[in-house]
């Protein structure tokens, strides 16, 4: 983990949900595809990985677990604010108790100003009016589709990603068992 990593706090538009991020993230996307953009009603979703264990809620009221389709038919977890219903994170394929998709604009400002995209996937579909030349220059992997892990995250987040399938692995391997 990065020794100077300080929590990243977070909440939905009314704060009835709070959050600290305890981790560095292990990527962040910037989504063009056209289902982030209807879900988010914006030009793309910017979403941070992250091991579920080191997602801390800390307002008194937990969010509303709100399962709904996805583009890729394994449906999608959406945790609401009960209040105001943003979404604070959201979770893929049902690996929800175990690694989140944090929205990154729930992040508090100051959180927000040292998370920046890792990669921006599926580009094919992106609205012609987003300019990514300047990620390009600073590096950045722009990918008409989606990547390979092993080409874009940091050694450390795929260290931690391969310990994390390995907990996957082994609770699934209880529940098929019992």
């Amino acid at each position: 983990m990065a020794e100077d990593f300080k929590p990243l706090k977070g909440h939905c538009t009314c704060k009835t949900i709070t959050y600290e991020v305890l981790a560095p993230f292990l990527c962040v996307h910037c989504c063009h595809c056209t289902w982030c953009q209807r879900e988010t009603g914006t030009a793309f979703a910017l979403n941070a990985i992250i091991e579920a264990s080191n997602v801390r809620i800390t307002s008194t009221t937990k969010p509303l677990d709100v399962d709904t389709t996805s583009a890729s038919g394994g449906g999608q977890m959406m945790a609401r604010c009960p209040n105001c219903y943003v979404v604070v994170y959201s979770d893929y394929s049902g690996s929800g108790k175990w690694r989140l998709f944090v929205r990154v604009g729930t992040l508090d400002n100051e959180s927000k100003q040292v998370v920046k995209p890792d990669v921006h996937i599926f580009t094919s579909t992106k609205l012609d009016w987003v300019d990514l030349t300047g990620e390009k220059e600073r590096g950045i992997q722009v990918c008409e589709n989606y990547y390979e892990r092993d080409q874009v995250w940091r050694k450390e987040s795929l260290d931690r990603f391969e310990i994390l399938k390995r907990k996957m692995d082994a609770a699934k391997q209880g529940e098929n068992d019992n």
